[in-house]
């Protein structure tokens, strides 16, 4: 009795610990550039300006079983801003945008994600910029999964999100068709 007892246990806990996933953990590829943070901007209303972060590192964890429970965490150095143009770049890293030297980083925190069932869904988290902290909306749509060619496992999404830079303490004066940011957002992870 004690070995049929014992062998139930083991096997109910092999059981249970097989069924309990664990979401996969990770990091966004921005060191080999298969990860992007894009913006763009209205230009006075006539056109649209395109800028890039070229300096950023983050995690993200991933369960395709319970995708709700996905988390992602991104640091940007918004020092490294770059929007083809050296003295734009400059002024928008001046305090009348970024002020750079008093706050050299940007941060987004997710808190929930919402699937839709199809590939596609929301997550909202907190994003941190010039010191001000408010919530965001990240429309994600994932791009695919699997084997890389050396031996890594790689998960892609694709996001779009739109803030309003006063918002975020930004009151420079761009025109009225320029006052929300729109970001494109592609992250490749490796998994860890």
């Amino acid at each position: 009795m004690k070995r049929l007892l014992a062998s139930s246990v083991l096997a109910l806990g092999l059981f249970g610990s097989a069924a309990i996933a664990q979401a996969d953990d990770y990091t966004i590829d921005s060191e080999n550039m298969h990860a992007f943070i894009n913006f763009r901007i209205q230009h006075l209303g006539y056109s649209w300006l395109y800028g890039r972060f070229n300096d950023f590192a983050g995690t993200f964890s991933y369960d395709e079983a319970k995708p709700e429970a996905a988390k992602v965490e991104v640091t940007v150095k918004t020092t490294s801003v770059d929007s083809n143009h050296a003295e734009r770049d400059k002024h928008i890293r001046s305090k009348d945008f970024f002020e750079v030297e008093t706050f050299p980083e940007a941060k987004f925190v997710s808190t929930a994600y919402k699937p839709n069932g199809d590939g596609t869904g929301t997550l909202t988290g907190d994003l941190t910029l010039k010191g001000v902290t408010k919530p965001l909306e990240v429309k994600v749509h994932e791009i695919g999964a699997g084997k890389d060619p050396w031996g890594g496992f790689r998960r892609g999404f694709e996001g779009t999100a739109k803030f309003a830079l006063a918002d975020y303490g930004i009151s420079y004066d761009l025109g009225p068709a320029s006052k929300e940011v729109e970001l494109i957002l592609s992250l490749e992870g490796v998994k860890k």
